[in-house]
C-alpha cells in the first residue's frame, strides 16, 4: 500500500494541470525537459530545458493566457533563463532577446510568414502577444549552441516547411514543427505531393538522428514508435496516391488502410491538396 501511494505521488508530480494548459516533466541524469501543452486553438507546445544552473525556453506561447501560465512555470523553477529559442513559432514576451536558426529573422518579418502573423493579429486581436522586437542571435545550420552542458544542434527541418531547424537537444530530444502522432496527417502538414516526399525524408532522417523522443511546435511530446508510425503512414500514403487516380478513391483507400484512425474528418481537405 505504501508503494502504491508513493507511485501516485510521483505521477501527480509528473503532470500538472493549469486553467488552460498542462505541464509534464521528463528527466535524465543531466537535465530536465518541461513540456507545456497550451491546449489552445493551434495546439501549440512550448518547452523548458532545466539544467543545474539555468533554463532554456523553446517556442514560448503566442496567446497571452498561455504565456502567463508558461511564465509562472519559468518563475517557479527559480533559475535564470540563459536563452530563449524561437524555431517555428514567434511568441513570448516581445522585448526578450531570442535565438533562431539562420535566416529566420528575415523570414519571419517578410513575405508569407509576416502575412500569416498579421492575419493572426486581425483574427485574435489582443488575445495574442505583440510581434517580437527584441535582439536576435542566429545559429547556422549544422552548428551547435551549448548551454550549461547541453548541446542544441541546429539541423535543417523538412524542405516543405518553414526554413527553420530540427533541433537535437542533448542528443535525446528532437524538436520539429509537427510532433508525430498516431493519426491521419492534415492539410496544413501536407500542402502538395512534394510535401509528402519532404516529410517522409525528414521523418526518416529524424529516426537516424539518435534522438529517443520527438517534440513538435504543434503536438508536444512523442515517442520513437510514433515517428516510426509516421514513416510507415507516409509510405502507405505515397503508394495509395500512385494507385488511385481520384481524390475520392484515395480517401476511401486511406480509410481502409487505417480503419478508425483519428483525423478522418480532415481527409477530404488533405486529398484536395494532393489532387489539385
Amino acid at each position: 500500500m505504501k508503494k502504491f501511494f508513493a507511485f501516485v505521488a510521483v505521477a501527480m508530480l509528473a503532470t500538472t494541470a493549469f486553467a488552460q494548459g498542462t505541464l509534464k516533466t521528463y528527466g535524465n541524469c543531466c537535465f530536465k525537459l518541461h513540456v507545456y501543452n497550451s491546449n489552445d486553438v493551434m495546439a501549440d507546445a512550448s518547452y523548458i530545458v532545466e539544467t543545474p544552473n539555468s533554463l532554456v525556453t523553446l517556442e514560448e506561447p503566442l496567446f497571452k493566457t498561455a504565456l502567463t501560465e508558461f511564465n509562472h512555470i519559468v518563475d517557479s523553477i527559480g533559475k535564470p533563463v540563459a536563452d530563449r529559442i524561437i524555431d517555428y513559432h514567434e511568441g513570448g514576451n516581445p522585448v526578450n532577446a531570442t535565438v533562431r536558426a539562420e535566416g529566420m529573422t528575415k523570414f519571419m518579418t517578410t513575405g508569407a510568414y509576416d502575412a500569416m502573423m498579421q492575419g493572426f493579429h486581425k483574427s485574435f486581436g489582443d488575445k495574442i502577444v505583440d510581434r517580437a522586437k527584441g535582439q536576435t542571435k542566429e545559429i547556422a545550420f549544422g552548428d551547435t549552441l551549448k548551454v550549461d552542458g547541453v548541446d542544441y544542434v541546429f539541423n535543417h527541418g523538412s524542405q516543405s516547411d518553414f526554413p527553420a531547424a530540427a533541433i537535437l537537444i542533448g542528443g535525446k530530444y528532437l524538436l520539429q514543427h509537427w510532433a508525430p502522432g498516431k493519426a491521419h496527417m492534415n492539410a496544413l502538414q501536407l500542402a502538395n505531393r512534394q510535401a509528402v516526399d519532404a516529410e517522409l525524408a525528414a521523418s526518416r532522417k529524424a529516426l537516424q538522428s539518435g534522438a529517443e523522443y520527438f517534440l513538435g511546435s504543434h503536438g508536444g511530446f512523442a515517442t520513437k514508435e510514433a515517428m516510426k508510425f509516421k514513416v510507415g503512414y507516409l509510405e502507405t500514403l505515397k503508394k495509395l496516391l500512385a494507385e488511385n487516380s481520384s481524390s475520392a478513391n484515395f480517401v476511401e483507400a486511406l480509410k481502409k488502410a487505417y480503419p478508425n484512425l483519428p483525423g478522418e474528418q480532415g481527409l477530404e481537405a488533405l486529398a484536395a491538396n494532393l489532387y489539385k
